[in-house]
């Protein structure tokens, strides 16, 4: 636990399912405000209803400025601002490249790229006047090196983490970005894109021998938003077992 975090005001995109909700549940036992942001509602309502230490939830897709917008005027009226964002929310879908049409391409960029854009202007917007936060992006080992049948979720993936790393520059006097790369983790997206043979063939390139927890990302998460971590920024940080060594 990390006893600066009390209270800080957390906001957690795509924070209804998997690691994004993993992420939500350890800063509320953190004892933050927490609110999160999904563009589903009938899992958002879920969420809200079985977690009620969370402050509230907004529903939006992070691929609408307008919305992004919008949900951060509410999130204002229920947390009063923001210290920390986790810009977790994404998309892929496993595709050879030469399957992929430009309906695709361009969603996977709008949502994985376009909405971290986004969030995270409208949280700089307010972190800025205080000189303080922290935000956090879910990249992800795929954007550190190709994996077949995910040309535009590791393009995206990729200029997420180069995206932190300018953030960095700029801002660095007050404000702290950095990405983390999950490796395999068992979500909800991943469950639905593998059969349970994929798994386990997956499972034994893992030095580890299996795919990740979302708390044990979450973990990852909290500490890069405590005191603990107040001299890393721009830093691209893996946890997938590993299988990048």
């Amino acid at each position: 636990m990390y006893d600066d975090l009390k209270d800080k005001r957390v906001v957690v995109t795509g924070g209804a399912s998997g690691i994004g909700l993993a992420t939500a549940r350890r800063f509320a036992k953190e004892s933050c405000q927490v609110v999160i942001l999904d563009s589903n509602q009938e899992a958002l309502n879920k969420a809200l209803s079985e977690q009620q230490a969370f402050s509230g939830g907004v529903c939006a897709d992070v691929s609408s400025q307008e919305e992004v917008e919008a949900a951060f005027k509410e999130i204002d009226q229920i947390i009063g601002g923001i210290d920390v964002l986790i810009s977790n929310a994404g998309i892929s879908m496993r595709k050879p490249f030469t399957e992929v049409d430009y309906a695709q391409w361009s969603k996977i960029m709008q949502v994985n790229l376009d909405g971290m854009f986004f969030c995270t202007r409208a949280a700089i917007d307010r972190m800025e006047p205080q000189q303080s936060g922290v935000i956090l992006f879910t990249a992800s080992t795929s954007g550190l090196a190709a994996n077949p049948n995910y040309a535009d979720y590791s393009a995206s993936k990729a200029a997420v983490i180069n995206l932190a790393r300018t953030i960095a520059w700029e801002c660095g006097s007050w404000l702290r970005i950095n990405s983390v790369c999950p490796g395999y983790v068992m979500t909800p997206m991943q469950k639905a894109e593998y059969t349970d043979e994929m798994v386990d063939k997956i499972n034994a390139t893992i030095p580890m021998g299996r795919h990740g927890k979302p708390d044990e990302l979450a973990a990852v998460f909290a500490f890069l938003a405590s005191s603990e971590a107040s001299y890393i920024t721009g830093a691209t940080i893996t946890a997938d077992g590993g299988e990048r060594a």
